[in-house]
């Protein structure tokens, strides 16, 4: 590869929400030209789109909403918002809002390259019975609950009221200051623990903070009483907290389309997307990174591309290892040896029906959280919800079961079919399918989907003191910066970080601030 002026690259390590997009920013905003280091073969890390028989997985589920104009704008200005109605409204005209659609946009029938507009429905599957997620304090919660845990509700919500705790350290102390002990063990403590593999006391309170600091029994019971009289149509939704909007836009063939195509584009601009590309080893002189080796992974040929900028999206732990040895402190490298990662396995499963819900129409729900403590499964999709061109045939049902693991650990090393059969069995045993109802699957597996707030991620603070002391350096994204960041929020990192580079900005607080107002946000 051959680079005339290095004063004009930006080397980008990962083809995620992150990367892709501060390489589409250099290439609208500056004269520096970008080239985007990919190590699989996938655009758009997790929020990438599998296929499987013409039918798509969303890997984790990706609402695209945000609170930010800047994110809205950039998502829309890539995919245009539908202006007629999709399939499966045209099937619905009775339920069909014709105010949400753009005057002049493509039409989803016609045109792939388009927005859609959906309604958003996430319920908890308990006891054998759904309740609203979040938890909405309302008459069916109450009557599904029943008179006795209601009131162990209510007596220990009062009892956190008046004697707070005051010096919260972890997530469990995070749940019971905001819940109360009765209503955090009903619906926090099981989900949240099969999600991370250790008890809540284990982690770290600034992962509450920064998922639900919002979310509260008052807040519940306010939206609850205001959805009465009201109904909030604009895809803005600006007067609602993240965790209670109605509705969201999401790209007619999954999320990974808006990835894919922001690539297309960067290519298109002069920019460089290189797929099967894993980093080897960062070069640094004098405190500023000049380089980077890669390995192309299907011709095992090593390559070095030179820089001014370098832009990192990979997992930090992966970070400190590619840089040499003699120029990382040893406690840098023993925090960052000491991170931790929770990984990500999918399976999809398509059938006839369910058996929840009524038979003769799907149920709405876009995901649903399964409490149910004697099975693994973590959440539900169910993908005809998200976009109906998600499945290759509308009449089928095609959902994805979620599971948390880590890598290593037996349901990781379960032999794929085996893993299948295992989800299937759990399905059955909640009684959301029948085992006759299936009629094809597939599995996927994501590792280090979600960066933890345990391990030694309260030493962090001695990572961030390297790395932003290398001028030329930028820590971006979800795994860039070991952060629970979603999508919109890892787009602003990126968008920050070109702006300050465009501004001759050399401090990088601003892009560590970003969503340090930690608005409650679903996971995605």
């Amino acid at each position: 590869m051959q680079q005339e002026d290095m004063n004009k690259y930006a080397i980008i390590i990962g083809a995620g929400p992150a990367g892709l997009t501060a390489a589409y920013e250099f290439l609208t905003k500056t004269d520096i030209v970008p080239i985007v280091l990919e190590k699989t073969d996938k655009i758009g890390g997790i929020s990438r789109t599998e296929v499987y028989k013409g039918n798509r997985i969303d890997i984790g589920g990706h609402r695209f909403f945000s609170k930010s104009d800047t994110v809205m704008d950039w998502w829309r200005n890539i995919l245009p918002v539908q202006g007629f109605p999709s399939k499966d409204e045209i099937a619905n005209t009775k339920k069909n809002n014709k105010s949400k659609f753009k005057k002049g946009g493509p039409d989803p029938e016609k045109e792939d390259l388009v927005m859609l507009i959906r309604s958003r429905l996430s319920r908890i599957f308990f006891l054998r019975k759904f309740f609203d997620y979040p938890i909405a304090i309302n008459w069916e919660t109450l009557s599904s609950l029943g008179f006795k845990k209601i009131i162990k509700i209510g007596w220990t919500y009062l009892q956190i009221r008046f004697f707070p705790i005051k010096n919260i350290q972890n997530l469990e102390q995070f749940f019971i200051s905001r819940f109360g002990k009765e209503l955090y063990e009903t619906f926090f403590k099981d989900y949240t623990e099969k999600v991370w593999g250790v008890p809540c006391s284990q982690i770290d309170a600034n992962w509450g903070s920064q998922r639900i600091k919002k979310l509260s029994i008052s807040r519940t019971i306010i939206h609850f009483v205001k959805s009465l009289f009201t109904s909030n149509q604009s895809i803005d939704q600006k007067k609602l907290d993240t965790s209670l909007i109605e509705q969201f836009m999401y790209p007619k063939l999954g999320p990974g389309q808006m990835w894919e195509t922001v690539a297309k584009l960067v290519k298109e601009k002069g920019g460089q997307v290189i797929i099967n590309a894993e980093v080897i080893g960062i070069q640094l002189t004098d405190g500023l990174i000049n380089s980077v080796s890669y390995k192309d992974i299907s011709s095992n040929k090593d390559t070095t591309v030179k820089g001014s900028y370098f832009f990192s999206s990979m997992p930090v732990k992966h970070l400190i290892r590619s840089m040499s040895s003699t120029v990382v402190p040893n406690n840098v490298k023993r925090v960052s040896e000491g991170l931790v990662y929770r990984d990500f396995i999918t399976v999809g499963l398509l059938l006839k029906n369910l058996k929840i819900g009524d038979r003769e129409n799907l149920i709405k729900d876009n995901w649903i959280y399964i409490q149910e403590k004697e099975v693994k499964v973590g959440r539900l999709q169910i993908f005809n919800n998200w976009s109906p061109y998600l499945v290759a045939q509308p009449d089928n049902v095609w959902i994805g079961l979620e599971y948390f693991s880590n890598v290593g650990d037996e349901l990781w090393r379960m032999e794929d079919a085996k893993f299948i059969e295992f989800a299937i069995d759990e399905l059955v045993s909640i009684d959301i399918i029948q085992r006759d109802a299936v009629l094809d699957s597939t599995i996927i597996k994501m590792p280090k989907a979600y960066p933890a707030y345990f391990g030694t991620y309260n030493e962090f603070d001695k990572i961030r003191d390297f790395t932003d002391k290398i001028e030329n350096l930028f820590l971006i994204g979800r795994n860039g910066m070991h952060k629970y960041n979603n999508q919109d929020h890892s787009m602003m990192t990126a968008i920050t970080a070109v702006n300050n580079i465009k501004n001759n900005i050399k401090s990088k607080a601003n892009i560590w601030d970003i969503n340090l107002e930690k608005e409650y946000h679903e996971e995605k």
